[in-house]
């Protein structure tokens, strides 16, 4: 027998969701990869941060609309569902549970323990790096699964908390930069000639996809929320003109604190570098340590979509094992089923990440891709159909969101796909070899007429 989630988060906590689970991991992880990408030319790079962010708000806005229409198991999968019928919600439902939660939800488990490395002087791709990782993967999993409502105020407290450092870097850092002249050298200096200018910005918007990444998974808590037809588009335009303020003025911030060759040469200790070239050592590390917490915060906000994906499908009778699936915990109103699945999973991407990318040598050959960036190609070519139908089945009176904001999310989706296709060329196709797998598979569970009770 299925059970349904109860009504229990509020707008803070969608917003929370939203700011908390994009902000985080992403712009401390990619903001030097974005530098690499334009070759030290900062104002692409904040050129990639804006369309990067356009994109996710065209994005968010046309699911506003129609989260204010729909409220059932799990926002994205209701919106396919509803637009283009059960079979493709099915397959979008799918494709977020097996790949796109737990492969993200595993890179996002790595990237706090790469921060911890940072400052302890650890090799970020050792074992001891790795089981860290693990390590605090499992914590997240424990703290969601035994305690969701201690999770939505770790989610809460931690959106609060990693803004401290970015609004610091953003707000001295650009005071100080302005001051001494970094800024304005930063600006001016481009490290090696980047070339063919759109290939460039491309691979840097690509590169910012997986910083603002995250948004959509504030739609899978839609059950738990309460008065979802209002809260979830509320929480979804808010949250994501914040991120991307928020990502615009850090990164510029940035170029104040520190010159963008060391950003460039030095990984995961460019943001350590920083911190403390603006507040001494010790006031350093301190704000790096919030950064930490901040990546916690990310992931805790994935890790709550993540454990929720297998039930979602479960809920309408669908996918793997659904009557045991679609199981809920009395005490703690959460789907233990769907968390040791997912947890598993998410498990698996783990290793297959670090085998992939993190070991001099690729284990898995031409079939080794950077999951934190490859499933997005997927996941836009997914909102297409759904963009595309929803100015034919929708009725919306208003032609603004009728025709205009399909119109534009159906582009930017494209705009995503082109750029992700064009930075990682022939790899997109051994990533969607793998796609293809993982998604002939769940064809096998696709019809289920009968539904739970």
């Amino acid at each position: 027998m299925g059970a349904k989630l109860k009504k229990r988060y509020g707008l803070a906590m969608a917003i929370a969701m939203v700011v908390g689970i994009v902000i985080g991991s992403g712009v401390f992880f990619k903001a030097e990869k974005i530098l690499v990408a334009t070759k030290g030319d900062l104002k692409l790079g904040i050129l990639s941060w804006i369309l990067g962010g356009i994109i996710m708000i065209v994005c968010a806005y046309a699911f506003a609309i129609l989260g204010t229409k729909y409220e059932k198991e799990s926002g994205l999968i209701d919106y396919a569902e509803a637009v283009v019928g059960r079979k493709y919600g099915y397959m979008v439902g799918w494709f977020m549970a097996a790949l796109y939660f737990p492969s993200l939800t595993a890179v996002i488990g790595w990237v706090p323990a790469r921060y911890i490395c940072a400052l302890l002087g650890m090799d970020i791709t050792s074992g001891g790096c790795m089981a860290i990782g693990a390590a605090i993967i499992l914590l997240s999993f424990g703290l969601n699964t035994l305690g969701p409502m201690l999770s939505e105020k770790f989610q809460v407290s931690t959106t609060v908390i990693k803004l401290i450092p970015l609004y610091a870097m953003a707000i001295i850092g650009s005071i100080v930069g302005l001051g001494n002249g970094t800024t304005m050298q930063n600006f001016k200096a481009v490290t090696t000639e980047h070339g063919m200018v759109g290939s460039t910005l491309l691979a840097a918007v690509v590169a910012s996809s997986f910083a603002y990444e995250g948004w959509i998974v504030a739609t899978s808590i839609n059950a738990e929320l309460k008065d979802a037809k209002k809260n979830l588009p509320r929480a979804l335009a808010w949250g994501s003109i914040i991120i991307v303020v928020t990502y615009v003025l850090y990164y510029i911030g940035l170029a104040g604190a520190v010159s963008n060759d060391v950003v460039m040469a030095s990984g995961e200790q460019g943001a350590k570098i920083a911190f403390s070239n603006l507040f001494s050592r010790i006031g350093g590390i301190g704000l790096f340590i919030f950064v930490i917490i901040s990546c916690l915060g990310t992931l805790n906000g994935m890790m709550l979509g993540c454990l929720r994906a297998w039930h979602a499908l479960a809920a309408r009778n669908e996918g793997y094992k659904p009557e045991l699936l679609s199981q809920v915990d009395e005490k703690t109103n959460m789907p233990v089923n769907s968390a040791v699945l997912s947890i598993t999973l998410t498990g698996i991407w783990y290793a297959y990440f670090y085998g992939a990318n993190l070991v001099p040598k690729p284990w898995f050959g031409a079939f080794s891709f950077d999951t934190s960036e490859l499933p997005i190609i997927t996941l836009y070519a997914m909102y297409i159909p759904i963009f595309l139908l929803m100015m034919k089945t929708e009725r919306l009176h208003n032609p603004f969101k009728h025709y205009v904001v399909p119109v534009l999310a159906i582009l930017a989706c494209i705009f995503m796909v082109i750029a992700t296709i064009i930075t990682y060329k022939v790899t997109v196709v051994y990533y969607l070899l793998v796609f293809a797998v993982i998604m002939i598979v769940g064809l096998v569970k696709v019809n289920r007429p009968e539904k739970l009770s």
